[in-house]
Protein backbone atom coordinates (compact mmCIF):
# COMPACT_ATOMS: atom_id res chain seq x y z
CA UNK A 1 0.00 0.00 0.00
CA UNK A 2 1.42 3.41 -0.82
CA UNK A 3 0.99 6.15 1.57
CA UNK A 4 1.05 9.55 0.19
CA UNK A 5 2.51 11.57 2.78
CA UNK A 6 1.65 14.76 1.17
CA UNK A 7 -2.04 14.10 1.85
CA UNK A 8 -2.09 12.84 5.22
CA UNK A 9 0.67 15.29 6.89
CA UNK A 10 -2.26 17.86 7.79
CA UNK A 11 -3.89 15.14 9.88
CA UNK A 12 -0.12 14.67 11.50
CA UNK A 13 -0.19 18.00 13.24
CA UNK A 14 -3.47 16.77 15.44
CA UNK A 15 -1.38 14.60 17.45
CA UNK A 16 2.00 16.42 17.19
CA UNK A 17 0.19 19.22 18.68
CA UNK A 18 -1.64 17.15 21.64
CA UNK A 19 2.17 15.68 22.51
CA UNK A 20 3.53 19.11 22.65
CA UNK A 21 0.75 20.28 24.91
CA UNK A 22 1.70 17.18 26.74
CA UNK A 23 5.24 17.49 27.08
CA UNK A 24 4.94 20.93 27.89
CA UNK A 25 2.58 20.26 30.85
CA UNK A 26 4.83 18.03 32.54
CA UNK A 27 8.20 20.06 31.86
CA UNK A 28 6.53 22.86 33.99
CA UNK A 29 5.43 20.07 36.80
CA UNK A 30 4.36 16.79 35.46
CA UNK A 31 2.55 16.01 38.71
CA UNK A 32 -0.68 17.70 37.66
CA UNK A 33 -3.63 15.93 37.31
CA UNK A 34 -4.18 17.96 34.21
CA UNK A 35 -1.62 15.76 32.66
CA UNK A 36 -3.77 12.57 32.98
CA UNK A 37 -6.36 13.87 30.38
CA UNK A 38 -3.83 15.51 28.43
CA UNK A 39 -2.03 12.21 28.28
CA UNK A 40 -5.55 10.17 27.06
CA UNK A 41 -6.06 12.83 24.34
CA UNK A 42 -2.63 12.28 22.71
CA UNK A 43 -3.01 8.69 22.65
CA UNK A 44 -6.08 8.90 20.85
CA UNK A 45 -5.38 11.35 18.42
CA UNK A 46 -2.13 9.23 17.72
CA UNK A 47 -5.05 6.40 17.00
CA UNK A 48 -6.90 8.47 14.91
CA UNK A 49 -4.12 9.45 12.45
CA UNK A 50 -2.92 6.15 12.37
CA UNK A 51 -6.25 5.03 10.85
CA UNK A 52 -6.58 7.82 8.57
CA UNK A 53 -3.18 6.41 7.01
CA UNK A 54 -5.61 3.39 5.61
CA UNK A 55 -7.09 6.12 3.08
CA UNK A 56 -9.80 4.51 2.00
CA UNK A 57 -10.28 1.95 3.96
CA UNK A 58 -9.69 4.21 7.06
CA UNK A 59 -13.53 4.00 7.81
CA UNK A 60 -12.74 0.52 8.24
CA UNK A 61 -10.08 0.98 10.50
CA UNK A 62 -11.78 3.10 12.80
CA UNK A 63 -14.41 0.74 13.03
CA UNK A 64 -12.08 -1.69 14.08
CA UNK A 65 -10.81 0.17 16.44
CA UNK A 66 -14.55 1.42 17.98
CA UNK A 67 -15.16 -2.05 18.12
CA UNK A 68 -12.36 -3.31 20.03
CA UNK A 69 -12.49 -0.32 22.33
CA UNK A 70 -16.87 -1.21 22.70
CA UNK A 71 -15.77 -4.73 23.60
CA UNK A 72 -13.32 -4.16 26.17
CA UNK A 73 -15.61 -1.57 27.61
CA UNK A 74 -17.85 -4.32 27.88
CA UNK A 75 -15.54 -6.81 29.94
CA UNK A 76 -14.64 -4.12 32.04
CA UNK A 77 -17.03 -4.27 35.05
CA UNK A 78 -16.86 -8.06 35.16
CA UNK A 79 -13.17 -8.07 35.39
CA UNK A 80 -13.38 -5.83 38.04
CA UNK A 81 -16.42 -7.70 40.21
CA UNK A 82 -13.80 -10.87 39.55
CA UNK A 83 -10.70 -9.09 41.00
CA UNK A 84 -12.82 -7.34 44.04
CA UNK A 85 -14.22 -10.97 44.85
CA UNK A 86 -10.37 -12.32 44.89
CA UNK A 87 -9.35 -9.14 46.61
CA UNK A 88 -11.74 -9.86 49.49
CA UNK A 89 -10.53 -13.72 49.38
CA UNK A 90 -6.34 -12.99 49.70
CA UNK A 91 -7.25 -9.92 51.73
CA UNK A 92 -10.56 -10.14 54.13
CA UNK A 93 -13.63 -8.21 53.58
CA UNK A 94 -13.12 -4.77 53.82
CA UNK A 95 -14.90 -1.65 52.01
CA UNK A 96 -10.70 -0.73 50.60
CA UNK A 97 -10.85 -4.36 49.34
CA UNK A 98 -14.18 -3.79 48.06
CA UNK A 99 -13.69 -0.66 46.08
CA UNK A 100 -12.97 -2.92 42.47
CA UNK A 101 -16.09 -4.99 43.33
CA UNK A 102 -18.40 -1.66 43.94
CA UNK A 103 -16.68 0.69 40.85
CA UNK A 104 -17.41 -2.91 38.91
CA UNK A 105 -20.88 -2.92 40.20
CA UNK A 106 -21.52 1.10 39.12
CA UNK A 107 -20.29 0.58 35.69
CA UNK A 108 -22.26 -2.48 34.55
CA UNK A 109 -25.44 -0.66 35.91
CA UNK A 110 -23.75 2.32 33.99
CA UNK A 111 -23.54 0.31 30.72
CA UNK A 112 -27.23 -1.00 31.42
CA UNK A 113 -28.68 2.04 31.32
CA UNK A 114 -26.75 2.99 28.27
CA UNK A 115 -28.28 0.40 26.25
CA UNK A 116 -31.73 1.01 28.29
CA UNK A 117 -31.73 5.02 26.74
CA UNK A 118 -30.55 4.14 23.00
CA UNK A 119 -32.20 0.93 22.43
CA UNK A 120 -34.81 0.86 25.16
CA UNK A 121 -38.36 -0.14 24.69
CA UNK A 122 -41.28 2.96 24.35
CA UNK A 123 -42.05 2.19 28.19
CA UNK A 124 -38.67 3.79 28.95
CA UNK A 125 -39.33 7.06 26.75
CA UNK A 126 -40.38 8.94 30.01
CA UNK A 127 -37.36 7.63 32.04
CA UNK A 128 -34.71 7.91 29.28
CA UNK A 129 -33.23 11.56 30.64
CA UNK A 130 -32.66 9.85 33.82
CA UNK A 131 -31.15 6.80 32.67
CA UNK A 132 -28.79 9.25 30.50
CA UNK A 133 -27.81 11.15 33.13
CA UNK A 134 -26.67 7.99 35.23
CA UNK A 135 -25.11 6.61 31.55
CA UNK A 136 -23.51 9.85 31.47
CA UNK A 137 -22.45 10.15 34.63
CA UNK A 138 -20.78 6.48 34.56
CA UNK A 139 -18.78 7.50 31.32
CA UNK A 140 -17.28 10.55 32.93
CA UNK A 141 -16.66 8.96 35.94
CA UNK A 142 -15.04 6.41 34.22
CA UNK A 143 -13.20 8.37 31.73
CA UNK A 144 -11.25 10.10 34.34
CA UNK A 145 -9.87 7.34 36.10
CA UNK A 146 -8.91 5.65 33.00
CA UNK A 147 -6.86 9.05 32.63
CA UNK A 148 -5.89 8.66 36.10
CA UNK A 149 -4.52 4.89 35.38
CA UNK A 150 -2.79 5.81 32.30
CA UNK A 151 -0.71 8.40 33.62
CA UNK A 152 0.09 6.68 36.97
CA UNK A 153 1.57 3.86 34.76
CA UNK A 154 3.31 6.65 32.23
CA UNK A 155 4.66 8.31 34.86
CA UNK A 156 5.95 5.38 36.18
CA UNK A 157 8.03 4.70 32.75
CA UNK A 158 10.05 7.68 32.69
CA UNK A 159 13.24 7.53 32.80
CA UNK A 160 14.43 8.10 36.84
CA UNK A 161 17.93 9.99 37.74
CA UNK A 162 20.02 7.71 40.34
CA UNK A 163 21.80 10.40 42.13
CA UNK A 164 20.28 11.03 45.52
CA UNK A 165 20.71 12.61 48.51
CA UNK A 166 17.44 11.63 50.94
CA UNK A 167 15.33 8.49 50.17
CA UNK A 168 11.57 8.86 51.69
CA UNK A 169 9.94 5.23 52.14
CA UNK A 170 5.85 5.44 53.22
CA UNK A 171 4.92 3.28 55.48
CA UNK A 172 1.55 1.41 55.06
CA UNK A 173 0.79 -0.48 58.15
CA UNK A 174 2.34 -3.01 60.27
CA UNK A 175 1.45 -6.80 60.59
CA UNK A 176 0.06 -8.20 63.97
CA UNK A 177 1.84 -4.56 65.30
CA UNK A 178 5.40 -4.45 64.92
CA UNK A 179 6.00 -6.66 61.25
CA UNK A 180 7.06 -5.26 57.86
CA UNK A 181 4.06 -6.63 55.61
CA UNK A 182 4.52 -8.15 52.74
CA UNK A 183 3.86 -4.64 50.84
CA UNK A 184 5.48 -2.40 52.85
CA UNK A 185 8.99 -4.98 52.19
CA UNK A 186 8.15 -3.91 48.42
CA UNK A 187 8.74 -0.56 49.17
CA UNK A 188 11.63 -1.13 51.81
CA UNK A 189 13.22 -3.18 48.97
CA UNK A 190 12.69 -0.54 46.18
CA UNK A 191 15.04 1.70 48.30
CA UNK A 192 17.66 -0.60 49.45
CA UNK A 193 18.22 -1.18 45.44
CA UNK A 194 18.27 2.62 45.02
CA UNK A 195 20.76 2.57 47.82
CA UNK A 196 23.27 0.27 46.85
CA UNK A 197 23.01 1.84 43.04
CA UNK A 198 23.73 5.31 44.20
CA UNK A 199 27.85 5.69 44.31
CA UNK A 200 27.15 8.02 47.37
CA UNK A 201 25.04 6.72 49.88
CA UNK A 202 21.61 8.35 50.56
CA UNK A 203 20.11 8.93 53.93
CA UNK A 204 17.22 6.95 54.30
CA UNK A 205 13.83 8.10 55.40
CA UNK A 206 11.16 5.85 57.50
CA UNK A 207 8.33 7.45 57.45
CA UNK A 208 5.06 6.41 59.71
CA UNK A 209 4.17 6.63 62.74
CA UNK A 210 2.43 4.29 65.61
CA UNK A 211 -1.28 3.39 65.41
CA UNK A 212 -3.36 2.09 67.95
CA UNK A 213 -3.09 -1.25 67.16
CA UNK A 214 0.76 -1.63 66.66
CA UNK A 215 3.32 -2.02 68.95
CA UNK A 216 6.33 -0.11 67.31
CA UNK A 217 5.96 2.78 64.87
CA UNK A 218 6.54 2.25 61.54
CA UNK A 219 9.62 3.87 61.15
CA UNK A 220 10.76 1.96 63.60
CA UNK A 221 9.98 -1.41 62.34
CA UNK A 222 11.05 -0.29 58.57
CA UNK A 223 14.63 0.63 59.93
CA UNK A 224 15.04 -2.59 61.64
CA UNK A 225 13.84 -4.26 57.96
CA UNK A 226 16.56 -1.81 56.67
CA UNK A 227 19.28 -3.04 59.35
CA UNK A 228 19.18 -6.55 58.95
CA UNK A 229 19.53 -6.24 54.88
CA UNK A 230 22.60 -4.32 55.23
CA UNK A 231 21.80 -0.59 55.44
CA UNK A 232 24.23 1.15 58.51
CA UNK A 233 22.35 2.53 61.33
CA UNK A 234 23.58 6.04 60.73
CA UNK A 235 22.14 6.27 57.14
CA UNK A 236 18.74 5.70 58.52
CA UNK A 237 15.93 8.34 59.91
CA UNK A 238 13.07 7.67 61.54
CA UNK A 239 10.09 9.56 60.73
CA UNK A 240 7.56 8.18 63.69
CA UNK A 241 5.37 10.91 64.57
CA UNK A 242 3.22 11.13 61.29
CA UNK A 243 -0.48 9.72 60.96
CA UNK A 244 -0.86 10.03 57.07
CA UNK A 245 1.06 11.04 53.55
CA UNK A 246 0.76 14.54 53.69
CA UNK A 247 2.31 14.20 57.66
CA UNK A 248 4.89 11.83 55.89
CA UNK A 249 5.94 14.46 53.77
CA UNK A 250 5.72 17.38 55.10
CA UNK A 251 7.76 15.91 58.06
CA UNK A 252 9.74 14.26 55.93
CA UNK A 253 10.55 17.87 54.15
CA UNK A 254 11.43 19.04 57.70
CA UNK A 255 14.11 16.61 58.03
CA UNK A 256 15.62 16.87 54.65
CA UNK A 257 15.67 20.94 55.29
CA UNK A 258 17.75 20.49 58.38
CA UNK A 259 20.50 19.23 56.47
CA UNK A 260 23.15 21.13 54.51
CA UNK A 261 24.32 20.97 50.72
CA UNK A 262 22.18 19.13 48.15
CA UNK A 263 18.82 17.75 49.07
CA UNK A 264 17.92 15.63 46.09
CA UNK A 265 15.00 13.38 47.11
CA UNK A 266 13.57 10.35 45.97
CA UNK A 267 9.66 9.25 47.40
CA UNK A 268 9.41 5.60 47.62
CA UNK A 269 5.97 4.01 47.71
CA UNK A 270 3.73 1.40 46.23
CA UNK A 271 3.45 2.06 42.19
CA UNK A 272 -0.52 2.84 42.51
CA UNK A 273 0.34 5.71 45.63
CA UNK A 274 3.13 7.50 43.73
CA UNK A 275 1.13 9.97 42.26
CA UNK A 276 -0.41 10.89 44.99
CA UNK A 277 2.18 11.14 46.84
CA UNK A 278 3.72 13.60 44.23
CA UNK A 279 0.89 15.76 43.95
CA UNK A 280 0.92 16.00 47.94
CA UNK A 281 4.89 17.04 47.16
CA UNK A 282 3.97 19.52 45.13
CA UNK A 283 1.63 21.30 47.33
CA UNK A 284 4.09 21.28 50.33
CA UNK A 285 7.33 22.72 47.99
CA UNK A 286 8.98 19.24 48.27
CA UNK A 287 11.47 18.78 45.29
CA UNK A 288 11.06 14.26 44.62
CA UNK A 289 11.26 11.61 42.22
CA UNK A 290 8.40 9.71 42.61
CA UNK A 291 9.88 5.52 42.44
CA UNK A 292 7.10 2.87 42.57
CA UNK A 293 7.68 -0.66 44.49
CA UNK A 294 5.64 -3.01 42.12
CA UNK A 295 2.16 -4.11 43.71
CA UNK A 296 0.61 -7.69 43.41
CA UNK A 297 -1.38 -7.62 40.57
CA UNK A 298 -5.01 -8.95 42.12
CA UNK A 299 -4.52 -6.26 44.50
CA UNK A 300 -3.78 -2.98 41.85
CA UNK A 301 -6.74 -2.54 40.88
CA UNK A 302 -8.79 -1.54 44.24
CA UNK A 303 -5.71 0.33 45.20
CA UNK A 304 -5.63 2.43 42.16
CA UNK A 305 -9.15 3.61 43.01
CA UNK A 306 -8.42 4.57 46.41
CA UNK A 307 -6.05 6.53 45.52
CA UNK A 308 -8.31 7.87 42.41
CA UNK A 309 -11.09 8.53 45.40
CA UNK A 310 -8.47 10.40 47.22
CA UNK A 311 -7.18 12.71 44.81
CA UNK A 312 -10.83 13.35 43.20
CA UNK A 313 -12.27 14.47 46.71
CA UNK A 314 -9.47 17.49 47.17
CA UNK A 315 -11.65 20.70 46.71
CA UNK A 316 -10.00 21.75 43.68
CA UNK A 317 -9.87 18.53 41.94
CA UNK A 318 -13.52 18.16 43.52
CA UNK A 319 -15.25 21.27 42.37
CA UNK A 320 -13.65 21.09 38.45
CA UNK A 321 -14.86 17.06 38.61
CA UNK A 322 -18.48 18.72 39.71
CA UNK A 323 -18.14 21.41 36.79
CA UNK A 324 -17.66 19.38 34.37
CA UNK A 325 -20.36 17.04 35.53
CA UNK A 326 -22.91 19.66 35.57
CA UNK A 327 -21.95 21.14 32.23
CA UNK A 328 -22.37 17.35 30.92
CA UNK A 329 -26.01 16.99 32.19
CA UNK A 330 -27.13 20.47 32.25
CA UNK A 331 -29.31 19.65 28.70
CA UNK A 332 -31.05 16.37 30.37
CA UNK A 333 -32.16 19.01 33.53
CA UNK A 334 -32.91 21.44 31.36
CA UNK A 335 -35.15 19.29 29.64
CA UNK A 336 -36.52 17.90 32.78
CA UNK A 337 -37.44 21.00 34.48
CA UNK A 338 -39.34 22.36 31.42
Amino acid sequence: MNIHFDIYLPFLGIPLIAWGILIISMIIDYRRFRNSVFLLVAIFATLFFIATLAGDNAIYVIALMAGALFFILLCVPFVLIANGINTMKKEGISLPNALSLLFGIVIMLGEIATFTSFFGMRAFNETTPYFMMFSISVIYISVLFVCFMFYSLFIESIPKRRDFDFVIIHGCGLLNGDKVTKLLSGRLDKAIAIYKKDKTPPMMITSGGQGPDETVSEAHAMALYLMKHGIPEDHIIEEDQSPDTMVNLINSKRIIESFEGRHYTALVSSNYHVYRCLSYARKIGLKCTGIGSRTALYYWPSALIREFVAIALEKKHLAMIVIGWLLLISPFIYGLMY
